[in-house]
């Protein structure tokens, strides 16, 4: 299941993206606008910063922006950070491959094949989704509200 953090993230990024080019956003108006506890909120986006994904400007005028463009962020990379690898299983992971403990033949293992499908499905969506695709499903959805 996708974690609380992640779901935060998720709504935090997308208001970036949304205003992505303008000027830095404060954490008070992200935490507002995305619906999430600032507190909460300033752990996030610093792990985010130290990842290369956000930006930060001091100051008066400072606050938080894309490090990227938003079609170059997905949520795969949003939930990968948050929550860690997106495999159900040690062995079918691609970012923290090991042998599952009570293995006897990965080769042969039924749970394992069906695991590395579930893997690649998810991925496929979660790695096709941007920022940039969510931004435009939102102004989409309130032209025709």
């Amino acid at each position: 299941m996708l974690s609380q953090k992640a779901r935060y993230a998720l709504h935090a990024l997308i208001v970036l993206a949304e205003h992505d080019g303008d000027e830095p956003m404060q954490i008070a108006d992200v935490a507002d606008e995305a619906g999430v506890p600032r507190k909460f909120l300033e752990q996030i986006l610093l792990e985010f910063r130290k990842r290369g994904i956000l930006r930060s400007q001091r100051g008066r005028a400072g606050g938080y922006l894309l490090a990227k463009a938003p079609k170059d962020i997905s949520f795969a990379d949003i939930i990968r950070a948050t929550d860690g690898p997106i495999a159900l299983a040690p062995c079918v992971s691609v970012t923290a491959y090991h042998r599952c403990e009570d293995c006897m033949d990965e080769r042969t293992c039924e749970i394992r094949k069906v695991l590395m499908l579930a893997r690649d499905a998810t991925a496929s969506v979660l790695e096709s989704q941007s920022l940039a695709t969510a931004v435009a499903r939102r102004k989409r959805a309130a032209r025709n509200a």
